[in-house]
């Protein structure tokens, strides 16, 4: 391996291998694994709260996103002894707690990090989650447009429930809506008042809305896929790159911008070289699901 793809380096007092990083990783956009790697550990400031003591899947990209990818959910077997893990489900998951070990995990061409809406708790079982989301999923002709136009009735409807939602655009098609938990509600709860919501917000907005996973009923509607909510299920950490053909990220938003894109003004995704410049816009979306 050439000498300019490969660095060793010390990140928290561990000794890594960096490898292939003049690997391309985003053909439409040249974008390397170097460059993947520093923008990883650039974000870490505000990517490490919400990976905390939660059971972390990644999506991995061996040879880039132009080829095959597969979820891994086990540590890998060659996992150094200091990363953080939990067993449970028949499954040894990984803890990211420290860019340590984000590093070695991005390092293995992870691109996406998936996380559920539960933390794990100190007996190593999930306890009740801390958050809800809602995921909205435009089938086309509907985009980001109809998304916010969503997002701002469900901003209404669950602040008179006293929860204050945090909008994320996906890096993919649509966005999420984050609301801060107490915990006092289980998995299942949170499940049945997401879909409850769904099934309402159908109902009041049927030309806009569905609630059901119906491909036939999709086109021109905005999928409230409350499922995301269930135990068993994750959902892309905010912050986290997505592995579609250009270097899109999981990017918090402000409420101008969604209301600003829900009159048919600019709101499109985010790129990774972008999301650093607008995280002090934002603000730190740890500090807002806390």
């Amino acid at each position: 391996m050439p000498e300019a793809q490969t660095q060793q380096v010390t990140v928290d007092g561990r000794r890594l291998k960096l490898s292939s990083l003049d690997k391309v990783m985003y053909p439409a956009t040249e974008t390397t694994k170097g460059e993947i790697l520093d923008y990883y550990a650039r974000i870490s400031p505000y990517l490490l709260p919400l990976l905390a003591e939660r059971a972390v899947t990644r999506v991995r990209y061996p040879h880039g996103t132009a080829d095959l990818s597969f979820f891994e959910k086990n540590l890998p077997s060659g996992a150094p002894s200091w990363i953080a893990h939990t067993d449970f489900d028949e499954m040894t998951y990984p803890f990211v707690p420290d860019l340590a070990t984000l590093t070695y995990l991005v390092n293995l061409n992870s691109l996406e990090f998936h996380i559920p809406q539960w933390r794990v708790g100190a007996d190593g079982n999930p306890v009740n989650p801390d958050r809800l989301v809602l995921d909205l999923d435009p089938g086309k002709p509907a985009g980001l447009r109809e998304c916010a136009q969503v997002a701002l009735v469900l901003r209404e409807r669950l602040g008179s429930l006293g929860l204050d939602l945090v909008p994320v655009t996906s890096g993919s098609k649509g966005m999420q809506l984050y609301a801060s938990l107490g915990g006092d509600l289980s998995s299942d709860q949170v499940r049945d008042l997401s879909q409850q919501l769904a099934q309402e917000m159908t109902k009041k907005h049927p030309d806009l809305v569905l609630w059901k996973m119906t491909k036939s009923l999709r086109p021109g509607k905005v999928f409230l896929d409350w499922s995301q909510n269930v135990a068993a299920k994750t959902t892309i950490a905010p912050y986290s790159l997505r592995g579609r053909d250009l270097p899109t990220v999981a990017a918090p938003r402000t409420w101008d911008e969604i209301d600003a894109g829900a009159g048919g003004g600019e709101l499109e995704q985010i790129m990774f070289d972008d999301m650093l410049d607008r995280v002090a816009e934002v603000g730190d979306l740890a500090e807002s699901l806390h």
